[in-house]
């Protein structure tokens, strides 16, 4: 038996996109060498193309419907979901952080623990971003003035090039946690988590194309869904300086919204509420309260 043991062949893992709640890989065929901080080869990830891209866009658009119109409690349910499904997988995300960024395991676990925490954290955030966002409005005259938030729609995102899991997660929670979906574009030096959690996602109840995951280069991809016409906005996290400025101006061709790169200097630190509140629009309702008599309201 023991001999058995040691002949047995490496079982190699073969990562591939997450699109539509599917995994396929890059129709181009393409791959790429990705190696840990010292040069080692890990694996070969795919290497989208641009109608990868189009593909996603097109799962991102089904899926937002359902996605939208679930209540926001649910949606909640579903986040905590994939914090759980995260927890489970916690041992094989903290060796393909730390590979990828060359982190001690310990410091690695750290990193995975606060990507963890912050799904819950944005869990909770679900049916609580309305109250902090919309509410009633004070009028001159017998109405109701109600304003909601409502999501903006499909979101582009560049993940961060240097936090792959962390500030992966930081980038994509807050974008589905307000009701969009999203398709977002992995560091590209270091893309082997993101693509991990497509796995994660596709065993948490969250629907198919909530959430697309490409790799590969993002000054290839991004340009094309900078520009893309059922894009509704832009997360430009992850992009340098020139990157940005080109997707900027092609995402002004149809009046996306654009987050700008902010630095982080803390993955870690408290998020605050401005990446979800990037993504949102305000819906403003009027509603007759009924008919003002002298005594005044007929309520």
């Amino acid at each position: 038996m023991s001999d058995q043991h040691q002949n047995r062949l490496s079982v190699f893992k073969t990562y591939k996109l997450y699109v539509g709640g599917k995994f396929p890989r890059s129709e181009s065929g393409r791959v790429y060498e990705v190696t840990d901080s010292k040069g080692k080869w890990l694996a070969n990830a795919p290497l989208s193309s641009r109608k990868d891209g189009r593909d996603a866009v097109v799962a991102a658009r089904k899926a937002f419907g359902g996605w939208s119109g679930a209540t926001a409690y649910n949606r909640g349910q579903i986040l905590y979901r994939v914090a759980e499904m995260l927890e489970g997988r916690r041992e094989q995300f903290v060796r393909e952080v730390g590979e990828a960024e060359g982190l001690s395991k310990s410091k690695a676990a750290a990193v995975v623990d606060a990507a963890v925490d912050r799904w819950v954290w944005y869990a909770g955030w679900t049916d609580k971003i309305g109250q902090i966002v919309g509410g009633a409005n004070p009028v001159a005259g017998p109405f109701f003035n109600l304003s909601t938030p409502e999501p903006t729609g499909v979101v582009t995102v560049v993940a961060p090039q240097e936090s792959s899991f962390l500030g992966l997660v930081s980038v994509i929670a807050p974008v589905i946690a307000t009701g969009n979906t999203v398709v977002v574009i992995a560091s590209e030096k270091a893309p082997l988590p993101a693509l991990s959690l497509g796995e994660v996602l596709a065993t948490s109840d969250l629907p198919g194309g909530v959430v697309n995951i490409l790799s590969g280069k993002a000054a290839e991809i991004a340009p094309h869904l900078a520009s893309h016409q059922d894009v509704n906005a832009i997360d430009l996290a992850g992009a340098d300086s020139a990157l940005a400025k080109e997707l900027e101006i092609a995402a002004a061709d149809n009046l996306k919204r654009v987050l700008r790169p902010q630095p982080v200097d803390d993955w870690i630190a408290d998020p605050g509420t401005a990446r979800m509140t990037a993504f949102l629009e305000t819906k403003t309702v009027w509603h007759p309260t009924g008919s003002l008599g002298a005594g005044g309201s007929s309520y």
